[in-house]
């Protein structure tokens, strides 16, 4: 007789996601150490530990391929006005953030995706007007330490900053220079890349240019760019992108800087030309389709995925006005979509769901560990609880997933075979000393940066059509189109 398994899990229903795109009714899942072992229906095998409650829908573990660490501690910062937010977010982690911001704020983090069932995220070291904390390596260790207390998988994405250099960082504005931050992009790869084992991955991120940019610093530009990709082939890690649009993909391609292991953010208002580098080069597309760049431009996913490129789901983080609930982020894409062709036959459920399960796996290289429930592959598992009223009744599991459940219907969580919620009970963290810490290390940092008042909401927030300080820019003007430089989010 074979020796019992380390966890059965019993479900209502079981959404492989699996080659075959298999929806098992009544069936259960066995777990061996890290792995799963077992998928089947009828009588189960035994095992040491069982999960079995009434209605549980298995999933595999939500993937968020695009967010931003920091975020979560500057949430609504500016009451709507975008550029003080940006200046805040420049402001925050440029210089008053210590390497204890950035603890708390991942911590946070963690307990938000965590809860929403969200086992594998992206999360760039920084972001706004392209901040990312790579003066010295401790805004990223601090970021892993948070990520491996957690237990959740975390790619960080580290980098240099956007033009001119030297950068400056720190109270005493230190300038760092280009050089520098590559340096400290490497130390942090050979310190924290290991996303199987630590969970604690790194990818490589450089900001996005365009042709005005390449008129103007087009030398200092292709030398950055040579000296990125010759560090990520040297490394293997992945690349990524905040803030596509308009030529800028194609222009990527011809800087040497897509392969099959760039992953693109936003990239809204592609053309053509853009399509071909996608095609030419393997690279993916990350929707962010609850972003401001969504706003005030388009992702056009469906004309993508019909023209063979890998199009994945993110978040963009918790701020300014969004979070990391990915079932949102999943009924938003499908109507943003459904809208702009007036077809509700647009992005149906099941691809929808591939974009933050398989499909991003896919675009983080990761399609053959994580992704989809199958045999072999890694126990990153979660399971929703089925029985409540906005998810019954118990038919059509893909319609009820993607358009009617949340992050708070997400009942246990596991990765790598370890249960790190289960009944939305964290046993391994403190979820009030997690709340308590990021509460005191935003208060600090808005005080250091005198940019308390931005902590309050205005009054004209009543009885109006249309805020005073948001003025109406009709789609197609220039206002409409224009992206400040270097704030994709």
């Amino acid at each position: 007789m074979s020796a019992p398994h380390d966890l059965l899990i019993r479900c209502a229903t079981i959404v492989t996601v699996d080659r075959d795109r298999r929806v098992i009714e009544g069936g259960w899942i066995a777990v061996d150490a890290d792995r799963i072992a077992a998928i089947g229906t009828g009588t189960p095998p035994p095992a040491r530990q069982v999960i079995d409650r009434p209605g549980l829908i298995a999933l595999p573990g939500l993937i968020d391929a695009h967010s931003h660490a920091g975020h979560g501690l500057v949430r609504a910062a500016g009451d709507g006005d975008g550029d003080l937010w940006f200046q805040i977010c420049a402001d925050i982690y440029a210089h008053a953030a210590t390497p204890d911001f950035w603890l708390a704020e991942q911590r946070l983090a963690q307990l938000e995706r965590l809860m929403g069932g969200v086992t594998t995220a992206v999360s760039l070291l920084g972001g706004g007007a392209d901040v990312y904390r790579t003066d010295t390596p401790a805004a990223g260790d601090a970021h892993c330490a948070a990520t491996e207390e957690s237990g959740l998988r975390t790619i960080m994405a580290v980098g240099p900053g956007r033009l001119p250099f030297p950068r400056h960082f720190g109270p005493d504005h230190q300038p760092v220079s280009f050089d520098a931050q590559m340096q400290v992009c490497a130390d942090l790869i050979a310190r924290h890349d290991d996303v199987l084992t630590r969970r604690t991955g790194v990818a490589l991120i450089l900001p996005v240019y365009t042709a005005d940019h390449m008129a103007a610093h087009g030398d200092e530009i292709r030398a950055m760019s040579t000296a990125m990709r010759a560090l990520q082939d040297r490394t293997g890690v992945l690349f990524t992108q905040d803030g596509h649009r308009e030529g800028s993909i194609a222009l990527a391609r011809d800087l040497g800087l897509l392969s099959p292991r760039a992953a693109l953010g936003h990239s809204v208002d592609l053309t053509e030309a853009d399509f071909d580098a996608l095609r030419d080069t393997g690279a993916t597309i990350i929707h962010n389709p609850s972003a401001i760049m969504s706003i005030i431009g388009r992702c056009p996913v469906p004309e993508l995925l019909e023209a063979g490129v890998t199009v994945c789901l993110g978040s963009d983080a918790g701020a300014p006005d969004r979070g990391f609930d990915m079932f949102r982020h999943m009924a938003q894409a499908m109507h943003y979509h459904r809208r702009h062709f007036r077809d509700p036959a647009v992005l149906p459920e099941g691809k929808t769901l591939e974009m933050c399960t398989i499909d991003a796996a896919r675009a983080l290289g990761l399609e053959t560990e994580i992704g989809s429930l199958e045999v072999g592959k890694k126990a990153d598992i979660i399971l929703l609880d089925g029985r409540k009223p906005h998810l019954w009744p118990p038919v059509m599991a893909l319609n009820r997933i993607t358009h009617f459940a949340t992050a708070a219907d997400v009942d246990t969580v596991l990765v790598d075979g370890r249960v790190l919620m289960e009944d939305r009970h964290i046993p391994h963290l403190d979820k009030e000393a997690i709340l308590d810490g990021a509460a005191t290390e935003a208060a600090r940092v808005f005080e250091a940066t005198g940019h308390g008042h931005a902590r309050t909401e205005g009054s004209d927030l009543w009885h109006v059509a249309r805020r005073h300080n948001q003025p109406y820019r009709p789609a197609g003007s220039a206002d409409a189109e224009a992206v400040p430089e270097g704030r994709a989010g």
